[in-house]
């Protein structure tokens, strides 16, 4: 490797991580040519079209603003020059089969009081309590695991006090310790939904994920023109400042020299010389020589059993009319532990899922709704079992009866025609996202351990690095755009190449900025 001067790079994949591995890159005067094999940008922030209408059939949050505020600012550019976001009040609406309904909003204080009429005021204070804790476990985490490019147990134990270290709960399941704040199961339930966002189970999962409470409480944001505005933002901010991004061009294969990267190929037969490649792919579909047997041999094999959730998903046209759905919506079961030993233990679709709608026309208090046909996604959690004997016809007709008659409880009239939805299942995410299974998060975060066996964005073939969901800091899409940074901040490091003041990648894991301070209005 020559320090100092500018490599050539590939990225793989113009999913979120990649995307912004490339602006950064190329912001930097690097030449950057990113290679996708979709006709479009996003990876899984992707969009249907049931009926003609554009349907968000991926991510459907944003969070972490001041994240993309930084990538923004890097660059010379202004995120509200690129995006039109508006800050939400309200988190989501949460129905019951008893009838009941609550509202969780961004505000502690009016979210304490929306709990307190639900179930009552020893449950707010266990709320207010609740909150406080996912605020220490966030503020702890920040700066040495999810800004550092790979943390370990020895650099979190070295960075954080004990008494810091032992505050972020690792050895007791969220579950577990939702428990000590709330008695009612239905707030367990709620709050142990946090889990799932990256593809888990509440009852295996530690309780160190309590941090999503903070991190949605910090601010949910509104992207005017659906998620996948952002995916076009990112694309055009990489293309803007100089990388080219071909799509529908399928790499078959990380070709080496040595021990070292020297480009990609393709079935083909063309090649592009590179000396560094960025995968802003699943890392199973490395390890399982997607991309050839040098790349497999970049990153651990992980067992199916690691596997992260999948989903059964249905975008649809339906009339709403007064339906009471504000933007985001979770319909939960009678039975919490039952769905998951159904998912995970028995490899099938729950008798009884939890269904989250996006009813993507409204606002957060479920303004805008038109008299019409509105766009709805709806998910239901699901084995990963897209690359093994496919879920049967019937599974999947007995599940998507169960969320209609949902959503007809509730007032929306379905679709009967077959243009009008489109249903999606592990084994079609298995077919868009190689080597996964479906998995749609990676590695699932279950044991006090799972989050530091997720690879980092380096790897052990020189050259090669890693950015995405798969890889560290973990699923979302602001988590997405962080490793895609660091994936940045990192071979900018190793070629001798000074990366700005990037607070995603320093050594060590410190901080530049605090989470909590930094883009916020």
């Amino acid at each position: 490797m020559a320090r100092g001067r500018k490599p050539r790079v590939v990225v793989i994949g113009a999913g979120v991580g990649g995307l912004v591995a490339a602006a950064e890159l190329a912001g930097r005067g690097l030449d950057v040519v990113v290679l996708e094999r979709s006709l479009t940008p996003g990876g899984k922030m992707r969009q249907a079209d049931p009926g003609g209408a554009k349907v968000d059939v991926g991510p459907t949050v944003l969070t972490m603003r001041w994240v993309f505020d930084e990538i923004a600012q890097g660059l010379g550019e202004d995120l509200d020059s690129l995006l039109t976001l508006s800050k939400s009040e309200a988190i989501a609406r949460h129905f019951w089969s008893d009838g009941n309904r609550l509202d969780l909003f961004a505000d502690i204080d009016r979210s304490a009081d929306a709990i307190a009429a639900f179930a009552g005021r020893s449950e707010a204070e266990g709320y207010r309590s609740f909150t406080d804790r996912a605020r220490r476990i966030y503020e702890t985490l920040e700066a040495p695991f999810i800004r550092a490019s790979r943390p370990s147990l020895m650099t979190l134990a070295r960075e954080t006090a004990l008494t810091d270290l032992w505050r972020i709960s690792p050895f007791v399941s969220l579950w577990r310790a939702l428990g000590q704040h709330f008695r009612d199961p239905r707030l367990r339930q709620l709050f142990g939904r946090y889990a799932t966002y990256c593809g888990s189970s509440p009852f295996s999962s530690p309780a160190t994920l309590m941090l999503v409470a903070h991190v949605e409480q910090c601010g949910v944001w509104l992207v005017q023109g659906g998620m996948y505005a952002l995916a076009e933002m990112l694309a055009g901010l990489a293309t803007r400042h100089g990388a080219i991004l071909r799509y529908g061009a399928e790499v078959s294969a990380i070709t080496t020299s040595g021990r070292r990267v020297s480009g990609v190929s393709f079935q083909d037969g063309e090649h592009i010389e590179a000396d560094v490649v960025v995968a802003n792919a699943d890392v199973a579909a490395l390890a399982g020589g997607h991309f050839g047997t040098a790349a497999a041999g970049a990153v651990a094999p992980a067992a199916r059993s690691t596997r992260s959730l999948s989903a059964v998903t249905w975008a649809l046209q339906a009339e709403a009319g007064d339906a009471p759905l504000a933007r985001h919506n979770v319909f939960f079961s009678r039975d919490y532990a039952a769905e998951f030993t159904d998912i995970l233990r028995r490899d099938r679709l729950p008798a009884d899922p939890t269904v989250y709608v996006c009813a993507q026309d409204r606002d957060d208090a479920g303004r805008g709704g038109a008299p019409g046909r509105e766009r709805l996604f709806c998910l239901v959690n699901a084995p990963p079992r897209g690359d093994g004997p496919p879920l049967e016809q019937a599974e999947i007709d007995r599940c998507q009866q169960h969320v209609f008659r949902i959503l007809a409880r509730s007032g929306v009239r379905v679709p009967t025609s077959r243009e009008a939805l489109q249903v999606s299942t592990p084994a079609d995410f298995h077919r868009l996202f190689p080597g996964t299974g479906g998995a749609l998060y990676g590695r699932a975060s279950h044991g006090w351990t799972a989050s530091f066996r997720r690879p980092g964005n380096r790897t052990r073939l020189s050259g090669l690095y890693l950015a995405g969901g798969s890889a560290h800091p973990g699923p979302g899409v602001p988590m997405a755009a962080l490793s895609g940074r660091s994936a940045a901040a990192s071979l900018l490091a190793d070629w001798g190449l000074s990366s700005r003041s990037n607070p995603a990648a320093m050594p060590g894991g410190t901080s530049m900025r605090s989470a909590t301070t930094a883009g916020r209005p």
